[in-house]
């Protein structure tokens, strides 16, 4: 077995501020003041505002409002129940008002526009980059697609690509886990294989499961900041750590589905579940990220070069 591989001072870094992030996402309906978030990171108020500008690139304050924007625009895209106004309140918004005016600015559209075009902007996505962490194993990186007119979208994103969706009930699990903040695409393959992979093998851990949460739609938030945390569930007892943090993933309610295909096919995979079958099944999306679930040892055929693993949306009632 190599040598176990420690944390570096860089690691701690990452992990505070990987903690202050979650932390605000997990509060984003109430107040959030700078000396608040420097003790969640433990980092020194007086430099905290200036250590968070250095390490995300943007501000406290723009970074607030960004995530509060985002987390609105996902909460529109998963279902007509909710009000624009229960959906500005719960992502810190004081009126109606104020939030329609600050989402318009950033995404172009009133909040009710942009929840009509949810279907037609799901697909417009599937033509980017998807995140691959089974690629870990060696296949190639997917190619992007060409472009496509705006009339081609509806009819050649999911084609007649159908699949088995079940309704299951997912436990909670323990999960090691590393950050990636950038683009989607071939940059979470190399994370996998050159941060990933390697801390597996020296904790001995061959053949865990294996799951991937991308955050961020890449079509509100911006490439740089797009989230991805890999992650390995891990043994009862395990506890040698080093670089990577610790988190319960939650369970509950979720559909899943076994994709099986060439690895430039899993967004349509995504796009058919989102677009073909959750409206009439009854159920919505809610707040928890979706999950790409996999074993190393059986994410890629050997032969075929296929990727396998099970796609999860966690869903409630409408």
């Amino acid at each position: 077995m190599n040598a176990p591989l420690f944390a570096s001072p860089r690691d701690e870094y990452a992990r505070r501020m990987t903690r202050v992030l979650n932390y605000i996402d997990a509060h984003l309906d109430q107040p959030l003041e700078l000396a608040q978030l420097a003790d969640v990171a433990n980092f020194s108020r007086f430099h905290f505002h200036r250590i968070f500008h250095a390490w995300m690139g943007e501000t406290l304050g723009d970074h607030l409002r960004r995530r509060r924007l985002e987390k609105a625009a996902f909460r529109l895209s998963c279902g007509p129940v909710e009000t624009v106004l229960e959906t500005a309140l719960a992502t810190g918004f004081g009126s109606g008002e104020a939030f329609a005016r600050a989402f318009k600015a950033k995404f172009g559209r009133t909040p009710s526009e942009w929840r009509r075009d949810t279907p037609r902007r799901l697909a417009a996505q599937a033509l980017g980059h998807h995140s691959n962490p089974d690629q870990l194993l060696g296949n190639p990186d997917q190619a992007s697609q060409p472009p496509m007119r705006d009339d081609d979208v509806s009819n050649n994103m999911t084609g007649n690509l159908t699949m088995e969706v079940v309704i299951t009930e997912l436990p909670a699990v323990r999960v090691a886990y590393f950050r990636h903040i950038g683009p989607y695409g071939p940059g979470i393959t190399s994370f996998w294989r050159t941060v990933v992979a390697p801390w597996m093998q020296s904790r001995g851990l061959e053949a865990p499961l294996c799951i991937g949460i991308g955050y961020d739609d890449p079509s509100m938030t911006p490439a740089d900041k797009c989230r991805y945390d890999a992650c390995v569930a891990l043994p009862e007892d395990f506890t040698d750590t080093g670089a990577a943090d610790i988190a319960t993933l939650p369970g509950g309610r979720y559909a899943r589905a076994a994709f099986t295909g060439e690895p430039a096919g899993i967004a349509d995979a995504w796009t058919w579940m989102t677009r073909n079958w959750l409206p009439s099944s009854g159920l919505q999306c809610d707040d928890r990220p979706c999950l790409e679930i996999f074993r190393p040892e059986t994410a890629v055929d050997p032969e075929t070069g296929a990727m396998r693993c099970d796609l999860c949306i966690p869903v409630r009632p409408l």
